[in-house]
């Protein structure tokens, strides 16, 4: 009889040199704890799962934003329009808003596949957004709304890569989404560090000096990834950091792909979020002198709609023939989601002051940024109370990457184990507390550190919960392998 044809062996290989940490082994062993606990309430030392893993909000009872879900139910359901008590039930300018965007819509059905660049009214609508935005002009030609950022990231490295000996500049620490993709891709990843002394500083020097390596192994360079705010790092690039870089893309000819889907998460007063576009063009850099790709995405802010796929890329100083390949690859995929699209349009077009929902959404999001920035607060005082344990300022984004000293006897332990010292410290840490943290060695780190990344996402009335169970699983874990 004939063995079976797929084996790992028959594969494709690029698919086994892909990890994705952040619903990697940690969170398959939750996952299993979590249907133990279901069975048997009393199966584990703890009640519940508490997953600090991913940026999922909504996961973690964040609320949706109301003013966006009553347009998405109007546009999904229209007749609703015409029924006198959606007077009643729903906003003014929900009714408003989402009676323009079904115009928008050929056959007003959010059921039909669209235009593959997103409905041409939606773009138009994300094209005003950005520029009010950035004091700058925005084309909706130049936008392709996609299922999250993560497709359009997957887009422009098929389109970058050409062979193992291309390679993206990519941040260390990283978010695992851009090794993963380089990999399936067939590229090399180039790492240039963040220094974790200086706040998890970007440096031009160290990009120099990566792609000088990276040019004296046969390595053509093609783009430059820069995620600000930063994940899993959490820090916000300064402007005339920004304007550093966009220098060294300019002089070295590389692609800058500017991952800006955390743009609404900066937390300290001392620091602001620019948009690469906007520092691009107050330099003076045009169309015609720098390649920039930015990625927004409706997953974060203080939206934190995951589960809609929803984001757009911003393609800028792309020559016409090549972005008609950036429009095939699109089109290979018909179109992103509808309801995606729709949210994509409303993030960059929310309520405005004198709207009858203006109010309550102010609210709402006030709400969630508000207590976002109190808990990542709570967390870095918390991290760094712990023996052996360190923590940058949570700037921005969703998460803080804590660094962790460990004793010989832990490391030597993990050794045993077979495990990365930070991997078995979180494994060890969800089997005592059912806390749910990735290990910094999914996310590359400098050789020899060791961290781990934490959201910040847990509601507020379960943070006190993590500080506890944490704060005595660490002070256990340090006794039993104190030199």
């Amino acid at each position: 009889m004939a063995s079976l044809p797929v084996t790992l062996d028959t594969i494709n290989p690029k698919v086994l040199e892909c990890e994705y940490a952040v619903r990697g082994e940690i969170v398959i062993l939750a996952q299993k704890l979590q249907e133990e606990l279901k069975n048997n309430p009393n199966s584990q030392p703890f009640d519940e799962i508490l997953y600090c893993n991913i940026g999922n909000p909504q996961s973690l009872a964040q609320q949706p934003i109301t003013f966006f879900r009553e347009v998405l139910a109007l546009c999904d359901h229209p007749a609703l329009l015409d029924k006198p008590e959606s007077k009643i039930l729903f906003s003014e300018d929900s009714i408003q808003r989402a009676s323009q965007i079904l115009g928008q819509i050929p056959g007003r059905a959010t059921g039909a596949y669209s235009h593959s660049q997103g409905i041409k009214g939606l773009r138009d609508t994300i094209a005003a957004g950005i520029e009010a935005r950035d004091g700058y002009p925005a084309d909706p030609n130049d936008l392709f709304l996609t299922d999250g950022a993560s497709p359009a990231v997957h887009m422009m490295m098929q389109l970058l890569i050409r062979s193992k000996n291309d390679g993206i500049l990519c941040p260390i620490p990283q978010y695992p989404l851009y090794s993963a993709s380089i990999a399936l891709h067939g590229g090399t990843l180039v790492p240039y560090y963040l220094d974790e002394a200086t706040g998890w500083g970007l440096e031009v020097s160290e990009l120099e000096k990566q792609l000088k390596t990276a040019k004296s192994n046969g390595i053509s360079v093609r783009a430059l990834v820069v995620i600000n705010p930063g994940n899993p790092t959490g820090q916000v690039l300064a402007k005339e950091n920004q304007e550093q870089i966009v220098d060294f893309c300019k002089k070295e000819g590389l692609v800058l792909l500017a991952d800006e889907v955390y743009q609404e998460n900066v937390y300290v007063a001392d620091k602001k979020f620019h948009s690469f576009k906007k520092v691009a063009r107050s330099m003076g850099y045009g169309d015609n002198d720098i390649c920039l790709v930015s990625f927004q995405s409706v997953s974060k802010g203080y939206y934190g709609e995951c589960g809609k796929r929803g984001g757009y890329m911003e393609i800028t100083g792309f020559k016409p023939d090549v972005r008609d390949q950036i429009y095939k690859l699109a089109s290979v995929n018909l179109c992103s989601n509808i309801s995606g699209q729709i949210l994509a349009s409303l993030i960059m077009k929310p309520p405005k002051e004198g709207d009858k929902s203006y109010e309550s959404y102010v609210k709402e999001k006030n709400a969630i940024l508000s207590s976002l920035a109190r808990r990542a607060e709570k967390l870095e005082e918390v991290f760094n109370s712990l023996e052996g344990v360190t923590c940058n300022r949570a700037e921005g984004a969703m998460y803080l990457f804590p660094r962790l000293h460990l004793p010989e006897k832990a490391i030597e332990a993990a050794k045993g184990a077979g495990a990365a010292p930070d991997a078995f410290y979180a494994r060890r840490l969800l089997n005592a507390t059912g806390i749910v943290v990735v290990p910094g060695s999914g996310f590359k780190q400098v050789p020899g550190t060791w961290h781990f990344r934490c959201t910040i996402l847990p509601q507020e009335d379960r943070i006190p919960a993590i500080v506890t169970r944490l704060t005595k699983f660490h002070k256990e874990f340090m006794d039993e392998f104190r030199s």
